[in-house]
């Protein structure tokens, strides 16, 4: 039987031998696997020390400041703290632009924010009339939110 070929890397990708090895060092028993949140025994202050130490060299990949480093659990996570802490720093009122095909995860968050009071526009596929009809000046604060680049998941950028 032939190994299946895995198409779906959009969603997840193996990890990188070098990033499994670091992992391997921290989860082991002797490594710095307590929880980072617990400082009060030298667990977690290892555990703690590791995550920084990663925080630090993730900014430095991206040219960032360590503070702006936020780890989440996952992809779902990720996009609720996105797209709900955008809309936050818009202030109540504003207009959301997503595109209708985006990840459950993104739909189910700008649903929350129209329930709180945001405009949202979802734009179809192949909308580009929707997208002419949006390119008239703002009214009000506007985030607009864009999925990755690959898949039907793709998001639509509107400036």
């Amino acid at each position: 039987m032939k190994t299946p070929v895995y198409m779906d890397y959009a969603a997840t990708t193996p990890t990188d031998p070098a990033v499994v090895a670091v992992m391997t060092r921290c989860l082991g028993p002797d490594g710095a696997f307590g929880n980072p949140a617990s400082r009060s025994h030298r667990f977690g202050r290892d555990a703690e020390e590791a995550v920084e130490q990663a925080r630090v060299h993730v900014a430095d990949l991206v040219n960032a400041d360590p503070r702006e480093i936020v780890w989440t659990s996952g992809a779902t996570e990720s996009d609720n703290l996105a797209v709900k802490g955008a809309a936050a720093c818009a202030g109540r009122g504003g207009h959301v632009v997503t595109s209708a095909v985006e990840h459950r995860a993104v739909l189910d968050s700008c649903l929350h924010l129209e329930r709180g009071g945001f405009k949202v526009t979802r734009i179809g596929p192949g909308a580009v009339a929707e997208l002419r009809a949006l390119s008239s000046p703002w009214q009000g604060p506007c985030m607009s939110q864009g999925g990755g680049p690959a898949g039907p998941e793709g998001g639509v950028r509107v400036a």
